[in-house]
C-alpha cells in the first residue's frame, strides 16, 4: 500500500483526511528536525513537510518517494534540484494564508505607528504613565505606504491600508513586465518608492542577498516604518539595526529572521519601537486548517498519480512524465 509520512505537527483536519484515505498507510512524526525524519524516509512514497529542511542527502534516503508536499508556500529549505533530478514533484499549498499575512502586516504597521510596545510599558512599569505626553504615536491616515511585492498578500494589504486612508504604491518588476493588475495602485521602481514612502511592507521571496540593505534603507525618509512578514534575509538585519540606531527607521515590525528562532539577545530585541513576532503572520487558526488539508490533499493526489499542476513548483517533472518516448 502507498505510504505517507507527515513530518511536523499538523492541524487535526489534515490528519483526519490522511487517516481516512483508503489504502494509504501513515507515519506521523511531530518532531520537526531533519534527523527525526530520516528514519521514516526509506518507506516514504509521499511526504508532507512542515518547517524542517529536506536536503539532497535526505532525498537520497527515500528511494520510493513520489511526491513532496510543503505545508506552506515557501520552500527555501528544500533541495528542489535534488527532487527535480529524481523526477519528484514539489507541491505547495497555494493561496491559503494571504489574508492572514496581510492582516498581520497591517497589525504591525499599526503597532509600529502607535508605538504599541512603549505604550504597554508606560502602563505596566511604575512611573511610565507620563510617556503619553511625548506624542510619539503617528496616524496612518494620509501616510504613504510602499508595498514591495504585489502578489495576493500585497494586494490584500493595499486594500486594508487604503481603508485606513493611506496612499499606496507598489514595486513588483515581474508584474510590471506582465501588465499591472490594479489601476488603483501605482507601480514604481524600488528606489523611487523608497524615497517616496513613509512606511514599507515587504512581500517577496528570499534571494541570495538582501533586497533591502544599507543602501536601500538610506533612501527612506527619516522616521519611516519598515514591516517584514516575507522571509528572513530579505531585509539586512544588521543594516536595519544601524538604521534604527541612526533614526533613519523610526519603527519596525518584524515577523521573520535570518536564523529562526533568533539567538538570545538578538539586536532587534533591544528596541522598544520594534514589534517582533515568531514567524506567525500566516499561522492563524483558519489558515492552519486550510494549509493542513491542502498539503495532505496534494500528497494524496500525488500518490494517485494526479498532482494538481497549479500547486507544483517544478512542473517540468510532470511534463517529462507525459512526454512521448524518443
Amino acid at each position: 500500500m502507498p505510504h505517507l509520512v507527515i513530518a511536523g505537527k499538523l492541524h487535526a483536519a489534515g490528519l483526519e483526511l490522511a487517516r481516512a484515505a483508503p489504502g494509504v498507510t501513515l507515519d506521523y512524526v511531530e518532531d520537526v528536525s531533519e534527523a527525526a525524519l530520516l528514519a521514516h524516509l526509506p518507506k516514504a512514497e509521499a511526504l508532507v513537510l512542515r518547517t524542517q529542511p529536506l536536503t539532497a542527502a535526505s532525498v537520497a534516503q527515500a528511494p520510493h518517494l513520489r511526491i513532496v508536499s510543503r505545508h506552506g508556500v515557501g520552500y527555501d529549505a528544500v533541495d528542489l534540484a535534488a527532487l527535480t533530478a529524481r523526477g519528484i514533484p514539489l507541491a505547495i499549498v497555494g493561496d491559503v494564508n494571504s489574508v492572514s499575512v496581510a492582516e498581520h502586516a497591517m497589525m504591525l504597521l499599526l503597532a509600529a505607528a502607535k508605538r504599541a510596545l512603549r505604550g504597554h510599558r508606560a502602563v505596566a512599569e511604575p512611573g511610565g504613565w507620563g510617556w503619553r505626553n511625548r506624542f510619539e504615536g503617528v496616524e496612518l491616515a494620509g501616510k504613504r505606504l510602499l508595498i514591495v511585492g504585489f502578489g495576493r498578500t500585497g494586494r490584500h494589504l493595499a486594500r486594508m491600508a487604503a481603508a485606513f486612508g493611506m496612499e499606496v504604491r507598489a514595486c513588483d518588476p515581474v508584474l510590471a513586465a506582465k501588465g499591472w493588475p490594479e489601476e488603483a495602485v501605482r507601480s514604481v521602481d524600488l528606489a523611487e518608492g523608497l524615497g517616496w514612502a513613509d512606511a514599507v511592507s515587504v512581500h517577496v521571496p528570499g534571494g541570495a542577498r538582501p533586497l533591502l540593505g544599507a543602501a536601500e534603507l538610506a533612501l527612506l525618509r527619516p522616521g519611516a516604518i519598515l514591516v517584514n512578514t516575507a522571509r528572513g534575509g530579505v531585509v539586512d538585519e544588521g543594516a536595519l539595526v544601524e538604521a534604527l540606531d541612526g533614526g533613519r527607521i523610526g519603527a519596525a515590525g518584524i515577523d521573520v529572521f535570518v536564523t529562526e528562532p533568533p539567538e538570545a539577545g538578538h539586536p532587534l530585541a533591544r528596541f522598544d519601537q520594534v514589534i517582533l513576532s515568531p514567524h506567525i503572520a500566516g499561522m492563524t487558526a483558519e489558515s492552519a486548517e486550510r494549509m493542513a488539508v491542502v498539503a495532505v490533499r496534494n500528497a494524496l493526489d500525488g500518490l494517485a498519480g494526479r498532482p494538481d499542476p497549479a500547486m507544483i513548483v517544478n512542473p517540468e517533472v510532470l511534463e517529462a512524465r507525459h512526454a512521448p518516448p524518443a
